[in-house]
């Protein structure tokens, strides 16, 4: 069977290193807060193209971390998507802000730059815009909204590690890009494990407090901080995947390019290309079709697996009937949900499993 994820396909080298990595750790005797987290902050930092990192217990706590150390909180609003996974909504809420809902653009599923400036009120303090699927696009053009309506821009990258335009990388646009290391991210982690990236040292300094029980030095609490800390054991591992991270993303490019000059069929709809490869690194690979149904049961029939990011819009959860919304509605994201379907798109396929991807879309009828 065509996997969305084949961990067990891993180069033997990448697990040796990992085993190995692991083994230092265990030698040194120190398992939190160490020398890898250092390390592996500093090189994400170099490698995103920003002064800090901060090491953190997930994607989730990076998001309502960044908006703490900015002080948004309560009574503020940030706008964001609808079409994306339930932690960047959840962060917002448990900074004690609100979220505002703003529509996408059906041709790329990311968050539309009309529809959020319909969402703007005298309480907006920011907007997460999110890399849904791995693309980052038109960042000019969000930076220059962010900064005409004097608001904050955080970057939700926790799809799109290393995306970049002109050799500016996922992250590095906003005040903070916020990270998830979950495994099936394009860099993970062998458990949870998040970071935010920043410019602004007093972020760092905050995100790196409010992380550790809002500690400024051990038993001193200059902030109700949380217990957000990446370990030891996941900063070793995730060292050593960097090392790593650059030629399976170019394979996933590669699978994507092959996908959109071999799939054919009318029936299915693509999103549009970047206008630069590098803008895209497909953590996930998406495709719509009216009769999504039948087509992932077609899928499932021809041993190829499948999934649905997201099939529930954020304003149809049951905890956030009564979220704020675009007052002209949310139309794009709720066809978009009815009808995308994930399809493989991992660096360990075969040239002859992407094949059979093409075929079987090809070759699909009703």
């Amino acid at each position: 069977m065509i996997l969305m994820n084949d961990f067990k396909s891993e180069p033997p080298a990448l697990r040796d290193a990992m085993l190995a990595a692991v083994a230092r750790v265990f030698d040194s005797g120190w398992y939190i807060l160490g020398e890898e987290v250092v390390s592996f902050e500093r090189e994400w930092a170099r490698i995103c193209g920003t002064r800090y990192a901060v090491g953190v217990g997930n994607g989730l706590d990076a998001i309502e971390i960044a908006l703490r150390t900015m002080g948004i909180g309560s009574g503020d609003e940030v706008i964001t998507s609808p079409m994306t996974a339930f932690a960047t909504v959840l962060g917002i809420i448990r900074a004690g802000a609100i979220p505002v809902l703003a529509d996408i653009e059906s041709e790329t599923g990311l968050l539309s730059i009309e529809s959020a400036n319909r969402c703007i009120s005298r309480k907006t303090k920011a907007v997460i815009l999110v890399h849904l699927y791995g693309q980052i696009r038109n960042m000019n053009a969000w930076s220059d909204f962010c900064s005409v309506n004097k608001i904050s821009l955080i970057e939700d990258c926790a799809q799109a590690h290393l995306a970049k335009i002109s050799e500016k990388v996922a992250g590095s646009y906003g005040r903070v890009g916020a990270y998830s290391f979950y495994p099936t991210k394009n860099l993970g982690a062998i458990g949870d494990a998040g970071a935010l990236v920043t410019n602004d040292s007093e972020i760092a300094e905050r995100a790196s407090r409010l992380r550790n029980y809002g500690q400024n030095k051990r038993y001193y609490h200059s902030d109700l901080g949380m217990n957000s800390r990446i370990d030891e054991l996941q900063a070793a591992i995730l060292l050593e995947r960097l090392k790593w991270i650059q030629k399976f993303n170019l394979r996933r490019q590669q699978i994507a390019k092959d996908y959109y000059s071999g799939i054919q069929n009318q029936r299915i709809k693509l999103l549009s290309i970047p206008e630069e490869p590098t803008a895209h690194v497909y953590h996930l690979f998406v495709i719509t079709c009216q009769k999504r149904e039948n087509l992932q049961e077609y899928f499932k029939n021809a041993e190829v697996q499948t999934l649905i990011h997201y099939p529930i819009p954020i304003h149809y959860q049951k905890p956030c009937r009564n979220i704020k919304c675009d007052p002209k509605g949310l139309k794009n994201s709720e066809e978009h949900a009815k009808s995308c379907l994930s399809i493989p798109c991992h660096p360990y396929m075969s040239e002859e499993d992407v094949f059979n991807v093409i075929k079987i879309i090809n070759d699909f009828k009703s």
